[in-house]
């Protein structure tokens, strides 16, 4: 059972206006009204052998997220305004039915939602007047400057952090209690390079790095570089675009191609250009920065070039458990969910479950408990500085207009 604010409002058909009555009732938790729950199917999970040494009477979550209330005015709220805070939103309500599911074992959760505003006082103030007092998990701020704000209050209390969404490198943070969902970026160099060197000929094969040197590109292309200079096993080669590349190709190499880019003005072209090098005879496999899979491009000159994205997500639609979780959500909330609906729900299902089964000892088996989720998938490291790490990440490969996973 799940306790949290939850008044009953009526809903349009309309999802801006449904957001904005959403926003309303999500303010500092107080009252709070108890509400059963009708728990959608939930992905199945790995057999436990271990019983905790003491439950929770109730577990305590705080959910700190940036709705922005303070800007939202029902009677002149723009389109704008309300996307603004779609996201929280969406993230609020997945990760409430995931509780809601987790709470099916029996287990009662105080869930207590804090609007942050985006803004570190708001946080100041939150801690100051005693609102995080008594979690067993913090989940959120959502975003990097609030996260190493509330890292002293994390550590002086000794209360775990979870990173929802953002994909900042832990040691920004320095937490040993933080939860990092979202896999950084060096992570992503590592998941590219072993599969290149394991499904590469080191004697035939040459692998550029497309780097165009932004700030932005230069974040990606840092790791990758690192990763193929310090092994020396390839050939490894760098150019600022496929136009400088191309007088010094060798025929009859095969040719890796990583482009560390998502600036589509860039990438459009390069892709272009890669595709009448193609067709000369050259052997070529490409590898894209990992925003790509949330752009768009041209699906057959993406599959033509055997390209493969590195991701931390992917919803497979024929699941049932994914249908059953729309169902769920449409009959809840009257519209769709979209991606931060089933990152919240796999989140709130998952240390729902952890808080249920494993009681005031959860953090041991955090990197025991393995979950396939709707959205992420979860296997956790440890490090004593950084705290506990997602280290699940997927490469998928575009194949029949569709992004398949290859490793």
């Amino acid at each position: 059972m799940t306790l949290a604010q939850n008044h009953q409002l009526l809903l349009s058909g309309n999802k801006y206006w449904i957001l904005i009555l959403s926003v309303l009732f999500l303010s500092a938790c107080s009252p709070k009204i108890r509400t059963e729950s009708k728990q959608p199917e939930v992905p199945k999970e790995v057999p436990k052998t271990e019983k905790p040494a003491a439950k929770f009477e109730q577990a305590s979550i705080s959910l700190l997220a940036p709705f922005r209330l303070n800007e939202i005015r029902l009677k002149t709220a723009t389109k704008a305004e309300v996307e603004r805070a779609a996201m929280a939103i969406d993230f609020y309500q997945g990760f409430k039915l995931g509780i809601d599911s987790a709470a099916a074992s029996g287990q009662n959760f105080k869930l207590k939602v804090y609007d942050t505003q985006d803004n570190n006082a708001q946080i100041g103030a939150l801690i100051d007047n005693g609102g995080l007092m008594g979690s067993n998990l913090i989940v959120g701020p959502v975003f990097p400057e609030g996260l190493k704000y509330i890292t002293n209050y994390s550590i002086s209390r000794n209360i775990p952090v979870v990173n929802p969404l953002s994909a900042a490198h832990p040691d920004e943070f320095t937490n040993p209690n933080l939860i990092s969902i979202v896999n950084n970026v060096d992570q992503h160099a590592a998941k590219i390079g072993s599969y290149i060197s394991k499904n590469y000929n080191p004697a035939n094969t040459v692998v550029v790095l497309i780097n165009p040197k932004g700030s932005s590109d230069e974040v990606m292309a840092k790791p990758l570089r690192a990763y193929f200079t310090e092994r020396n096993k390839f050939s490894f080669q760098e150019y600022a675009s496929v136009f400088t590349m191309e007088p010094k190709i060798v025929k009859g190499k095969q040719y890796v191609i990583i482009v560390s880019s998502s600036d589509r003005k860039f990438v459009v072209p390069t892709l272009d250009k890669l595709m009448k090098i193609r067709k000369t005879g050259l052997n070529i496999s490409v590898f894209g920065h990992p925003d790509w899979i949330k752009q768009n491009y041209n699906t057959e000159q993406l599959q033509a070039l055997n390209t493969i994205i590195s991701s931390s997500y992917k919803i497979d639609y024929t699941r049932p458990e994914v249908n059953t979780f729309i169902r769920k959500y449409r009959a809840s909330f009257n519209f769709e969910p979209g991606e931060y609906s089933f990152k919240g729900f796999d989140i709130g299902f998952y240390f729902g479950k952890l808080l249920s089964s494993y009681g005031v000892d959860y953090l041991k088996y955090l990197t025991k408990e393995r979950y396939k989720g709707l959205h992420n998938s979860f296997r956790f490291m440890h490090n004593n500085t950084l705290g506990y790490i997602n280290t699940s990440l997927m490469l998928l490969k575009y194949k029949n207009f569709a992004l398949n996973i290859v490793e």
